[in-house]
Parts: C-alpha cells; sequence; structure tokens
C-alpha cells in the first residue's frame, strides 16, 4: 500500500494571477493500492466513489503516460481540504492520483513529467506546483511544459484562512473576468507581484499591504462574495499585514504576523455577525509538498 499526503495550495496571493502559489499545512491524504479487479474508493460521499473520481481520473492519465494497465485499483480518501473553497482540493486529487499511479509502477515519471501532467489535467500549474513541490512557487505553462521556481519566504508569518459555508465554483469565477484589461491595470499588478515577491523573500512584511492589491481579478470576484470588501476592511483595521482572495474563492487568506495573537480572536468575533457561517484556520506555509510513504 502506498500513502500519499497533498497540502492545501493558495493560489494568485492578489496580484499573482494563474502565476503564483503557496503550499498550507492542511492535507489531504491517500491510501492507494493495486488490487485483482475493479474500483473500490472509500472515504468519501458514494456520489464521488467512481470511475469520474478526480484521483481516480488522474491515475489513469499518469497509466496511458507510462504505459502500464492495473488489474483494479483501491483508494482511500481522507479529505481535510474543503472543496471548491479556493485551497486546491482538486489540485491535492490531481497530484495525489498521479503521484500514486507513478509510484505503483515503480516511479517512472520525474519531477518535471510529474507536474507537467497535472498540470495538462488541471489546465494551469498555479495550484498543482506548490501541491507538488512546497513553499512559494512561481510557474508558466508553455508548449506543454511548465517552468517553475521556487521561492524561500522569510520566517515570521502566518496565514488565517477566512473559509466561508458556501462554495464558488472555478467557472463561475472566470466567467464574470473582463475580456480586456486597462494598461494601468496592467503596470499596478506588475509593480505589485514584483513588489509581493521581494517583500515575501526579505522579510520587509509591511510592504505586503500594497503589494497583495490586484487590478485583475478580485475587484470582478469579490462581487461574487457576500460581505467580501467588508471583510477585507475589517482584516486591515485589526492588524493584519495584508489579505487576499484565494484562488478563485470564495476563501479569504489574511496574511499576519507569527506574533499576532489577536487576529483570529477578533476576525471570528467579526464573521460571526455575517449572515453566513465562516470557520476560521491558522495555516503554517509547508515548505516540502506532497510526501509518499510506502508499506
Amino acid at each position: 500500500m502506498i500513502r500519499i499526503r497533498v497540502p492545501a495550495t493558495s493560489a494568485n496571493l492578489g496580484p499573482g494571477f494563474d502565476a503564483l502559489g503557496l503550499s498550507l499545512k492542511l492535507y489531504n491524504s491517500f491510501e492507494i493500492e493495486e488490487i485483482e479487479k475493479g474500483l473500490i474508493i472509500t472515504g468519501v460521499d458514494k456520489s464521488l466513489a467512481n470511475e469520474y473520481n478526480l484521483v481516480y481520473m488522474s491515475m489513469q492519465r499518469a497509466f496511458e503516460k507510462i504505459g502500464y494497465r492495473p488489474r483494479g485499483i483501491k483508494i482511500h480518501m481522507d479529505a481535510q481540504i474543503p472543496m471548491s473553497r479556493g485551497l486546491g482540493s482538486s489540485a491535492a486529487c490531481i497530484i495525489g492520483g498521479v503521484m500514486g499511479a507513478n509510484t505503483l509502477v515503480g516511479e517512472r515519471l520525474t519531477t518535471d513529467e510529474i507536474l507537467d501532467l497535472a498540470t495538462e489535467i488541471e489546465g494551469h500549474p498555479d495550484n498543482v506546483a506548490p501541491a507538488l513541490l512546497g513553499g512559494l512557487v512561481v510557474s508558466i505553462a508553455e508548449e506543454g511544459r511548465t517552468i517553475y521556481n521556487k521561492l524561500d519566504i522569510a520566517k515570521g508569518l502566518k496565514f488565517v484562512a477566512l473559509i466561508p459555508d458556501f462554495s464558488l465554483s472555478t467557472k463561475r469565477a472566470r466567467e464574470v473576468l473582463p475580456d480586456k484589461i486597462a494598461f494601468k491595470d496592467g503596470t499596478s499588478n506588475l509593480a505589485r507581484v514584483s513588489m509581493l515577491l521581494t517583500a515575501l523573500a526579505n522579510g520587509k512584511f509591511h510592504l505586503l499591504e500594497y503589494a497583495l492589491k490586484d487590478s485583475l481579478h478580485q475587484p470582478y470576484r469579490g462581487r461574487l462574495i457576500p460581505d467580501f470588501f467588508d471583510i477585507m476592511d475589517k482584516n486591515r483595521e485589526l492588524g493584519a499585514l495584508g489579505s487576499y482572495l484565494s484562488g478563485a474563492g470564495p476563501t479569504i487568506m489574511a496574511v499576519v504576523g507569527e506574533g499576532d495573537s489577536e487576529f483570529t480572536h477578533e476576525i471570528k468575533k467579526y464573521l460571526g455577525t455575517l449572515d453566513n457561517g465562516w470557520t476560521v484556520k491558522e495555516l503554517e506555509l509547508d515548505s516540502l509538498g506532497s510526501r509518499v510513504e510506502k508499506d
């Protein structure tokens, strides 16, 4: 039996639309083995325990690439990453499936080949790259390849995920984006993403207030999320270094100093006054990415 643990991810980080993602200490775990015949999937709702399960479909894509046909597959899933909340649940399933298949057949795919295939399945690398590699990753999909660079983040931060009790599909979040953007919005994001990367690298965290702002997607997606703009303002009022919409949302990520003991308590109190329910999770950066254990 093979055990795979894949971390949650948070993409975009404000201005880094479709280019940045980081890995967080919240995990989906998968136990995978080859059996005599058939398909058995446990640990999930019955509606997901079939051949359309994303972990299984990703395994099949990997088997096809490798040229292997398994007799049967058994998958047990322990999913701690909430679905359709902008925390990389689909990326975790894709990476888990591709890594599981690759490990079953003797690790014939390289890390880069795993990432390229996962990007092909997902459609973009901003979540699958940090899910596989850990840490903060800048990635580009180009001509069937994923070009990436992993960056070290200075110590001193924690990430507070504000997770609502409602979901938002990536498809819907894409539909509200404009076909064209103003030149000033493009140049604004270029400046901010450059400042974001340097501030995270050299520990000048006071710059995150400016660096995490965005002009390309958050102004449009924020309208789909009840109380989004009020919550962003409240985060700043309560001392967050900065906030951003995690992936396509609807989770809002607040970035705070690791010694801040008040923010989480106060934001919970505020969110409790709103119409929708919210869960607040303090998360640390995962620097290792996906891991495999074999029996």
